[in-house]
């Protein structure tokens, strides 16, 4: 692999940031993201990608190219829960391996985020609908994984509130705001882009740096939560990623999509989930330990894949794409 592609990634300014909240907590710095500024941070992230990615897909139209490679995001999104889960039940009882396997079927928007970042940095093209397979990628996981937890539960009669489940899989709040923006995105178009691109393109990899900071200081802080995983979950939170993005890049080279787009979807398909799936399986899973899937995604797969993991990526598109 060509070192200079993690280089190039590590140098990038928002990276460079997410180390630093790292480091803050290992040297024991006071510093500290007060609580309601990363949630805006977030929403802000949110509502300009899906915005941009609505003005985008006006602009595309629908394709043919745009409805596989959607339907190949809603797929993964199922197929990958349930082959992980098999592999967790190996260690895990049913509840920590169905918590786990949905939050790596769902999605991180940040590390999606972060790709886009680095693409643009190395001048290399992507189309903005990209962001409707972030959208629907989101759901599924948590629907399959409580699936999972009916199925396999034999010692207890499972009763979930569906109807509070589906609210909880479709209306959360990163959902509802990512699909609500792109739809606005859709609606108004390049007048709407003109109107809020000092906002939502002057500010936003600002925005996206400072929230790698707050990103650095909670992954520091999860990493003694890493100590009750053992080398089992370890491994699992750096290999199904690389296997999840193996698998997309072979589905991105068969719809044959172009390498921008490609390395978004085998990192939409790498990424874990660490707000969420974690917040839905916590109000419908309660028997699942939380330290687990919430350690496992955040402080293991999330610094992997900004840090070393989206470089690999690309360079498995530069061998796949010649």
């Amino acid at each position: 692999m060509d070192a200079s592609l993690i280089i190039s990634n590590i140098l990038n300014p928002p990276v460079l940031f997410f180390f630093l909240g790292m480091t803050a907590v290992f040297v024991k710095s006071d510093l500290e993201i007060p609580a309601p500024v990363p949630k805006l941070l977030s929403l802000y992230l949110l509502f300009a990608i899906g915005f941009k990615g609505g003005v985008e897909l006006i602009k595309s139209g629908i394709t043919q190219e745009v409805v596989l490679t959607l339907l190949a995001a809603m797929l993964m999104a199922c197929v990958v829960p349930i082959y992980t889960f098999f592999i967790l039940k190996v260690k895990l009882d049913t509840y920590d391996a169905a918590a786990i396997a949905a939050t790596y079927g769902s999605i991180s928007a940040v590390t999606f985020i972060t790709a886009s970042a680095f693409l643009s940095e190395l001048g290399i093209t992507f189309d903005g609908y990209m962001v409707a397979a972030l959208a629907l990628m989101e759901s599924p996981a948590i629907i399959v994984g409580l699936i999972l937890v009916n199925i396999f539960t034999v010692d207890e009669k499972r009763d979930f509130s569906w109807p509070e489940v589906l609210q909880e899989a479709f209306l959360n709040s990163s959902v509802f705001l990512l699909v609500g923006s792109l739809l606005i995105g859709v609606l108004t178009g390049e007048h709407g882009w003109h109107v809020l691109e000092p906002f939502t393109q002057g500010l936003f990899y600002g925005m996206l740096t400072f929230f790698l900071l707050d990103m650095g200081l909670v992954a520091a802080r999860r990493i003694k939560d890493l100590q009750k995983t053992g080398i089992f979950l370890i491994s699992f939170a750096i290999l199904i990623p690389i296997v999840n993005a193996g698998i997309g890049l072979l589905i991105a080279k068969f719809i044959g999509m172009p390498q921008g787009d490609a390395l978004l979807f085998a990192v939409l398909c790498a990424s874990a989930s660490y707000i969420a799936v974690p917040a839905a399986m916590r109000m419908t899973v309660p028997e699942a330990n939380p330290s687990l899937y919430v350690s496992t995604a955040l402080a293991v797969t999330f610094p992997f894949n900004i840090i070393v993991g989206i470089p690999l990526y690309l360079y498995g598109i530069n061998l796949f794409w010649r």
